[in-house]
């Protein structure tokens, strides 16, 4: 019997030490040393991308800065202070929540506009601010606190003429500080052929008679002649030879 068991037990022992069995269990036990990492270092970058994700989204919930100011009805688009309308300009009214206001207008020949509510209005010799106040004026009998903005979408009647030698020849909108450099500037500049020597203005007065005013270009681009370069006046014609 003693030598039965002993050979039991040493066929076990054999067993056990078998290349084969030792090499299926160093398996198992690396694969699941491999997974036992793997799980590991995932609860690692879960743990580690967390606090971004939490960050991330406070940051989505956090309200605008209060600097932030809510869109208004009116325009906030500055006037040019020193235009001023005349016949033919077309202009832009819009009145807050009132899109039956909201509209284009023409300046008719006698210098009036017309809109809704406010029937006939004198437009020309007025400035766009000075429109505003009136049309606003006329608007508190029917709306209470009438915001109105008026912008002069198409100047129609304030403009000057390029002719002859530049790139660019044809009709301008004047402003008020346009002078005559200016105006070759508008137009690209002269050609190669043009004479530099003979540019001039055309200027009807208000008795209908027209006067020429010269302008030396080549002077003036030497620093001379500087009082030559006028400020232009509606209508006024440059020609460039």
């Amino acid at each position: 019997m003693l030598d039965r068991a002993w050979v039991y037990k040493s066929n076990e022992r054999d067993a056990n030490n078998h290349p084969a069995r030792k090499s299926f269990a160093t398996g198992v036990t690396m694969k699941f040393k491999a997974f036992q990492a793997l799980f590991f270092g995932a609860a690692l970058a879960i743990a580690c991308v967390q606090p971004s994700w939490s960050q991330q989204s406070a940051s989505e919930n956090v309200a605008p800065p209060s600097s932030v100011t809510p869109e208004t009805g009116a325009s906030n688009k500055p006037h040019d202070e020193k235009y001023v309308i005349g016949n033919d300009d077309v202009l832009a009214i819009s009145v807050w929540k009132e899109p039956d206001l909201t509209k284009a207008v023409p300046v008719r020949s006698d210098g009036k506009i017309s809109l809704p509510l406010v029937g006939e209005i004198q437009a020309t010799g007025e400035t766009p601010l000075q429109l505003e106040h009136d049309i606003t004026a006329k608007l508190k009998n029917f709306i209470t606190s009438p915001e109105v903005n008026v912008i002069v979408q198409q100047v129609n009647s304030r403009k000057f003429n390029v002719l002859g030698e530049v790139t660019k020849p044809g009709s301008y909108p004047l402003t008020a500080s346009t002078t005559i450099m200016d105006a070759i500037a508008i137009a690209g500049g002269l050609r190669d052929f043009a004479k530099k020597t003979g540019v001039y203005v055309l200027r009807k007065g208000a008795d209908g008679h027209e006067s020429r005013l010269n302008f030396n270009y080549k002077s003036f681009i030497k620093g001379k002649n500087s009082d030559q370069n006028i400020r232009l006046e509606p209508n006024d014609t440059i020609i460039v030879p």
